[in-house]
């Protein structure tokens, strides 16, 4: 799973939690895993995809801190304090983004103290790379930083066969291709994160790399894109809920 730092693909409970990420179901993904565990992994998971419910929804954040605290306490050794510090980024980050609390500076220092407990190989590097892209751009409006940063989780999720962390990658790079005017380098990007996600039945990811395609057509075939973006949205109860402003479109014509 993108967001956690896991690509198992034979486990029935990791898989049935993938499935209901997919869809919007945080919640009921989260149910699957004991909240009273021991395991810092499963701890760790848990407060993953209650920080994503958060950074998709804007709501539920104090059990999100919780699952995290939970997961922060339960780690014993490096490999599990850096991964438990780049959540802690991941929610500070999600907190800002959203106008919920500045918590830029804790963004930054979480994903900082991750870089330093992680190994130079370890497997969650990629996804460490990645958030540091996120919050370069979206906080630190540092749109090379951003790019060396997704560029790194790029190689690192096709290295892993991560590929929901890759389609998250070339979403991002495509966007600041668009903002610097490289339309055909973002249709290309766009499109492969779409077809990954489609592939892979990551409808929550589907919307917004619709929109972020549909920047990169000329009409009648951006607002079909728009279109089907709205209808995904309205279907997935809402989320993410960053897009609304950019998916809101005009009402039919009254009937003569």
């Amino acid at each position: 799973m993108s967001g956690s730092g896991t690509t198992a693909a034979d486990d029935p409970l990791r898989n049935a939690v993938r499935r209901l990420r997919s869809r919007g179901c945080w919640t009921d993904a989260a149910a699957l895993l004991p909240s009273g565990t021991e395991d810092p992994a499963t701890a760790l998971e848990r407060a993953s995809l209650l920080t994503e419910r958060a950074l998709f929804t804007g709501e539920g954040w104090a059990e999100a801190e919780d699952a995290l605290r939970t997961a922060e306490a339960l780690a014993g050794d490096d490999e599990e304090r850096g991964a438990a510090a780049c959540e802690r980024g991941r929610l500070a980050y999600a907190a800002t983004r959203l106008g919920v609390r500045d918590r830029a500076d804790e963004a930054r220092s979480a994903l900082g103290r991750a870089a330093a407990l992680l190994a130079p190989d370890s497997p969650r590097r990629p996804l460490l790379d990645f958030r540091r892209g996120l919050v370069a751009e979206h906080i630190g409006e540092a749109p090379q930083a951003a790019r060396a940063a997704f560029r790194r989780a790029q190689l690192g999720a096709e290295a892993r066969g991560d590929t929901l962390l890759l389609a998250d990658t070339r979403c991002h790079q495509a966007r600041l291709s668009l903002l610097e005017g490289e339309l055909a380098e973002a249709r290309e990007s766009f499109s492969e994160a779409l077809r990954i996600r489609l592939e892979q039945g990551h409808l929550i990811g589907v919307p917004s790399v619709l929109t972020g395609l549909a920047d990169c057509e000329p009409e009648p075939e951006a607002g079909h894109l728009r279109a089907e973006a709205a209808r995904l949205f309205r279907l997935l109860g809402g989320v993410p809920v960053w897009l609304a402003p950019l998916l809101t479109l005009p009402s039919p014509p009254p009937p003569e």
